[in-house]
């Protein structure tokens, strides 16, 4: 027998998320933006905002592989 699908996402999941990955954009943004070598704010911005894009993207991958190891770790706690 195949035991049925469940969802492991929630919408409630989903927003903690997104305002966790949000926070970690405007914090990394801030903490690389002055570390652009260059006079034009235009060139710190898009420098900032791309370095930041992608820090964020690791730290979105980051969470969700925590709580698919956590959810596996409590699975087997349970057995």
């Amino acid at each position: 027998m195949s035991q049925p699908e469940t969802k492991f996402t929630s919408p409630a999941s989903l927003a903690v998320d997104a305002v966790l990955v949000l926070a970690f954009f405007l914090f990394i943004y801030t903490l690389v933006s002055p570390h652009v070598p260059s006079n034009d704010p235009r060139m710190i911005r898009l420098w900032g905002v791309l370095c930041s894009a992608c820090m964020s993207g690791v730290f979105w991958l980051c969470i969700q592989m925590f709580r698919v190891v956590l959810r596996a770790q409590l699975a087997d706690r349970q057995k």
